[in-house]
């Protein structure tokens, strides 16, 4: 396969581009260099919030452009590309939702920080792992000073299973998806990676056909739908898996940065 008219290359993060312990394997920076000495878009593109991913990729984050929580908010160098942000009134509608399941706790995701109601142990231990800016507050519902990009359940239950269905019925008027075995997202119906995608390939005069993704969750979907070099990880989701046209190895055995290092050369 040759890769010689890439232009740009997006990645998920969690069980894409970190492994199972959400740490970026130091073989990337070499191999990420190579790329942008190529003059190659690199976007990193997942569900976490812009201040946490730019921790995460800090020694490149001038170089990234972030297509945060889940493409509702695109930073290049603190410059914002594409802000889609949700209608407060349908937000306090879910969080009446929300409230009503248990195991599931509600986090407003605004553009200045995430808000969350709950300081029970567990859910904040895993908020703390996408989350760099939140503020625990007595009532999600008097939040208003804020641009709210993404509204998300943090279910212990299983996303799939336990949140999701009281959800379904808002897929005609929003984007509804389970982004991790925890996680469900729910953005503005025009808010997702594929979209981003869009956005990033109109500005920069780039082809599907000069596109890769790579991706493991079901909130990947439309990012690889807008790539032809649309990657699964072995450790994908099965619907993911069927939308791919190829299958990099696992994130735990650094799947990504290996066909990353093929384009490289």
């Amino acid at each position: 396969m040759t890769f010689s008219n890439i232009k740009l290359i997006a990645t998920d993060m969690d069980g894409t581009l970190l492994n199972s312990r959400h740490e970026l394997n130091e073989s990337f920076f070499p191999v990420f260099r190579k790329l942008k000495d190529k003059g190659i878009i690199f976007v990193a593109a997942s569900g976490r919030q812009y201040f946490n991913m730019e921790k995460v990729l800090k020694e490149v984050k001038d170089e990234v452009i972030f297509a945060a929580e889940n493409g509702s908010y695109i930073v290049f160098r603190d410059q914002e590309i594409h802000v889609q942000d949700m209608d407060g009134s349908i937000v306090k509608e879910l969080i009446n939702i929300a409230r009503n399941i248990p195991d599931a706790y509600a986090i407003i995701c605004g553009k200045k920080k995430a808000y969350v109601e709950s300081t029970e142990p567990a859910f904040l231990d895993h908020l703390k792992l996408y989350f760099e800016r939140y503020e625990i507050v007595e009532d999600l519902l008097l939040v208003d000073d804020d641009q709210f990009l993404k509204f998300t359940v943090c279910d212990l239950a299983g996303s799939e299973v336990n949140s999701y269905p009281h959800f379904k019925r808002f897929e005609e008027q929003l984007k509804v998806k389970v982004s991790g075995p925890i996680w469900l997202d729910i953005s503005h119906k025009n808010a997702n990676k594929g979209k981003a995608m869009e956005v990033l390939q109109t500005k920069f005069n780039v082809s599907a056909e000069q596109t890769m993704a790579f991706g493991d969750y079901l909130n990947d979907l439309e990012m690889l739908e807008k790539s032809h070099y649309s990657y699964a990880m072995a450790n994908a989701h099965p619907d993911i898996k069927k939308i791919a046209r190829f299958i990099a190895k696992s994130n735990d055995e650094n799947g990504v940065v290996e066909i990353l290092a093929e384009v490289a050369g």
